[in-house]
């Protein structure tokens, strides 16, 4: 856990800041226990924060660019007037949970508030709708949301990568300093409210991806969501981005990362598999990401509609008249209906040219098929926004010119704010609901045309025909994989979009009637309300088991993250081992080599110079039995420890066992029995010649196919591949095929560093030399064996006094081991403490005479 002091030092030194005004704290509260408000402006809020009793009410901090709510000045009194927007997501999850739940929002006004205005406005929001308001800057919003958010982000995450200067804003530097900015101003309000042990604070999308970093830097153990609505691009497109890492690192301080798609999640886990070298696994359904001790946890859920307002607005007089307006007006004509963002992703221009194609290909349907094309206003502004609308309005008027009549439009644009009960109106007297994005992250528009098509009570709109509706969608937008009935299209194909169309246009009632039910069914089960509930209770579950280990927070700045570790898994200090050392008379003490004595990247495999006369230096103390115990061959390691004459050595993980130097090689396992080699080495050279950038290692104990050079993706698959050919290949030898670190290993069975410790111990236990104590140091997976290993061994009732036990794992990650040391540094630390205390004790005639002279 980050001291108060270092909280501090990270503050004002590691944050990638701009130098913005700060906004008054106008909210100077922290709730700690129920009915006590603490003013906490002088100090700072630690993890240590009284939560509320067992008693209080379950409360959701939603996180989110924007409020719920809709801002307007009041002309006569001049005040501002708020009132909640029916139409935000963020205000219709709250379907999902009972009416006891308590909602606190977070975010920003969609209106610029006077700094003279804004005490006086946050607490009337805070008051009246419990809104938490983050007032930034005019300059700071800018480059923040127009700047960073839409200009960088969104089209990067769409697939649009800035090759030239007019084509996409480059990585402006500013802009991201001003995205941690806003992000650490967003942190400091929800820093104002929180009780951090038992909030669930809930982030939505891309505007706020940093924002967990310095949520979990204040609260180790908060409970923290997130969810991405946009999507999320392969690694190909995602590590362009300059500061991938760092965005990377913020979602992983979540506990729980939401996407609408596996496509979306599958592209995440892949960026941290590639540039984090962090490894997923399914846990009983649930996908998991194990980062220092953290499980993060990822949901693919897609997001729903409110079943409820939408039938408020079908159930409407005006919507019913609308309607029949739109009847009337199209009597006689399929209506194809396109509401859209102008957004240079929405295909737009791309549906006009589908549309020319069908008038081409399909004669007979000119003066029948209609395609209304709503466009909303852009919500973001730019060359390519003036560029994709300029070119709707080219296309639209040339395919008006060459297939309309006097009395006929095949296109209708309507480029104006629609009101709602009107689109609802178009959504219910359409025939077919093309939704043609060449990329989206949802896209609720098939949503709310299924929902309009099935109709409502209101018997304007009411008959008793069967409901039916007819989809064609872009496979390339978030609902298609829930639209298994809408027929996909690949939108830069325009032959194909306009052959789906008019194959939607001819469906027969009855398949359009089953297309429908399948999809209506779908939809009013899986709404907004279903959606949220479904994303908390994850949450909840994600984070059970947060107060169960120790927490320790590390690194720097955007860097910063939390290791997680069992409560009694702590450092091993010198000072602790030392005076057990010091009692015991016997003492066996098993080393890894490489990542433990030796860095695991280090182009120099040898030992120094200071390793060797570490391990001399304990070699020579009769009272200690030292073994290096490690992967690596005989041969080599003979070589570079030939100076520690009294060193035992267990190489091929235990398959070769020497005591010292002037005994020879053990081994208990028959050189006769490798007729194994011969089946194992083909299999292995096939998959290297398939797999660029593998190599096979030649082992006398083993064979091991490496892949840590290949493709992430395609070695890892490859792998597994391989280790169920093994698997069925060697089925009835005596061996065992292991999957490592980048390894697949075949070797034969009871050949492992556990056994190989196992062994010394009973060697010195039939010497009648039992030991008194055991230490063993490592680093990797192959020695969790011999920490476990050791662990059962000393509780052997043939050990009549049971040893002391020092099992270290290196580096700070769950471990079999209860100590820590943090690297190779701190490994030969330890060593020559306990090297220089065997030194100490030697009761030397010099050492006497020196003692006598000076008491003299």
């Amino acid at each position: 856990m980050v001291s108060r002091s270092c909280a501090n030092f990270l503050d004002i030194s590691s944050w990638d800041l701009l130098d913005f005004p700060q906004t008054p704290r106008t909210l100077p509260r922290v709730m700690t226990v129920p009915g006590i408000i603490t003013d906490v402006d002088g100090g700072d809020i630690t993890s240590e924060v009284t939560s509320s009793s067992g008693g209080s009410r379950e409360r959701k901090i939603i996180v989110a660019n924007m409020l719920p709510l809709q801002s307007k000045r009041d002309a006569e009194t001049g005040k501002w007037c708020f009132n909640w927007d029916e139409d935000s997501l963020q205000l219709q999850l709250r379907d999902g949970f009972s009416s006891e739940t308590e909602f606190l929002y977070v975010g920003s006004l969609n209106v610029d508030i006077e700094t003279s205005e804004q005490e006086d406005v946050s607490q009337r929001l805070l008051e009246e709708f419990n809104c938490v308001a983050t007032f930034l800057s005019q300059e700071l919003q800018e480059m923040f949301y127009l700047g960073f958010c839409k200009h960088q982000l969104w089209p990067l995450f769409h697939y649009m990568l800035p090759m030239f200067p007019d084509h996409g804003d480059r990585f402006d530097r500013r802009l991201w300093q001003a995205y941690v900015s806003a992000n650490k101003i967003f942190s400091d309000r929800v820093m104002e409210v929180i009780n951090p042990e038992d909030d669930y604070v809930w982030i939505q999308d891309y505007h706020l991806m940093v924002l967990p970093t310095f949520l979990r830097k204040r609260f180790n153990r908060i409970k923290l969501g997130f969810f991405l609505h946009s999507p999320f691009p392969s690694s190909e497109i995602y590590r362009t981005l300059p500061v991938r890492d760092e965005i990377l690192r913020g979602l992983l301080n979540c506990d729980l990362i939401g996407f609408h798609t596996f496509d979306y999640a599958r592209h995440f886990l892949s960026c941290c598999s590639r540039m984090l070298g962090l490894d997923y696994e399914s846990k009983r359904g649930h996908i998991g990401l194990d980062y220092f001790g953290r499980t993060v946890y990822i949901k693919i859920l897609p997001v729903g509609v409110h079943m409820g307002r939408l039938e408020s607005v079908l159930n409407l007089d005006s919507t019913a008249a609308k309607t029949k307006e739109i009847q009337e007006q199209f009597k006689g004509k399929k209506v194809v209906l396109g509401i859209d963002d102008m957004d240079i992703f929405k295909g737009i221009s791309l549906k006009l040219i589908a549309m020319e194609h069908l008038f081409e290909t399909y004669w007979h349907l000119r003066g029948k098929v209609v395609l209304v094309q709503i466009v909303n206003p852009a919500r973001s502004s730019g060359k390519d926004v003036e560029e994709a609308k300029r070119e709707t309005y080219v296309t639209a008027k040339r395919i008006n010119e060459r297939y309309g009549t006097s009395d006929y439009k095949p296109i209708v644009l309507i480029d104006r704010l629609v009101p709602r009960s009107e689109k609802t109106a178009y959504y219910a007297a359409a025939d077919c609901c093309l939704v043609n994005a060449v990329r989206d992250g949802m896209n609720l528009v098939p949503y709310k045309y299924i929902v309009c098509r099935q109709g409502t009570r209101n018997k304007a709109l009411d008959d008793s025909s069967p409901r039916t509706s007819t989809l064609v969608v872009s496979e390339f937008i978030g609902c298609s994989p829930s639209l298994s009935g809408a027929i996909r299209v690949n939108p830069w194909d325009v032959d194909a979009v306009a052959e789906a169309v008019n194959s939607a246009l001819k469906m027969s009632e009855t398949e359009k009637q089953l297309r429908h039910e399948k999809h209506y069914h779908y939809i009013s089960t899986h709404d907004v309300g279903y959606w949220a509930k479904s994303f908390m209770q994850d949450l909840e579950r994600a984070c059970r088991d947060h107060y169960s280990k120790r927490c320790w927070g590390i690194g720097f700045g955007l860097g910063f993250r939390v290791l997680s570790l069992s409560p009694s898994f702590r450092k091993l200090s010198v000072e602790h081992i030392v005076p057990v050392y010091r009692k015991t008379q016997r003492r066996a003490i098993f080393l890894d080599y490489d990542g433990t004595l030796v860095p695991e990247s280090s182009i120099v495999q040898d030992p120094s110079a200071e390793v060797v006369s570490v391990l001399k230096a304990l070699c020579e103390d009769p009272n200690n039995t030292v073994f290096i115990v490690s992967g690596r061959g005989k041969e080599s390691l003979s070589n570079w420890l030939s100076p520690c004459e009294n060193l035992g050595i267990a190489a091929e993980h235990g398959y070769f066992i020497r005591w010292n130097s002037k005994d020879e090689w053990e081994t208990c396992y028959s050189s006769s029995d490798t007729e194994w080699r011969s089946l194992v080495e083909p299999v292995m050279r096939s998959y290297m010649e398939a797999t660029d950038g593998t190599s096979i290692e030649f082992k006398e104990s083993a064979l091991v196919w490496h892949h840590q050079d290949a493709d992430p993706d395609f070695g890892s698959c490859q792998a597994k591949e391989m280790l169920d050919h093994l698997e069925s290949v060697l089925a009835n030898e005596p061996v065992v095929v292991k999957r490592g670190q980048h390894i697949v290993e075949v070797k034969p069975q009871g050949v492992s560093k556990g056994l190989a410790a196992e062994k010394v111990i009973r060697g010195m236990v039939e010497r009648g030399e039992p030991p008194e104590m055991v230490m063993c140091i490592g680093d990797d997976r192959s020695d969790e064996d011999m920490f476990e290993s050791i662990l059962s061994t000393v509780t052997n009732p043939e050990l009549l006094v049971q040893p002391e036990v020092f099992a270290c794992t290196v580096g700070r990650k769950p471990s079999k081991a209860k100590y820590f040391l943090d690297d190779e540094a701190d490994v030969l630390k330890l060593l020559r403490g306990l090297g220089d205390s065997s030194s100490s004790l030697k009761p030397t005639s010099s050492h006497t005479q020196v003692s006598f002279e000076s008491i003299v």
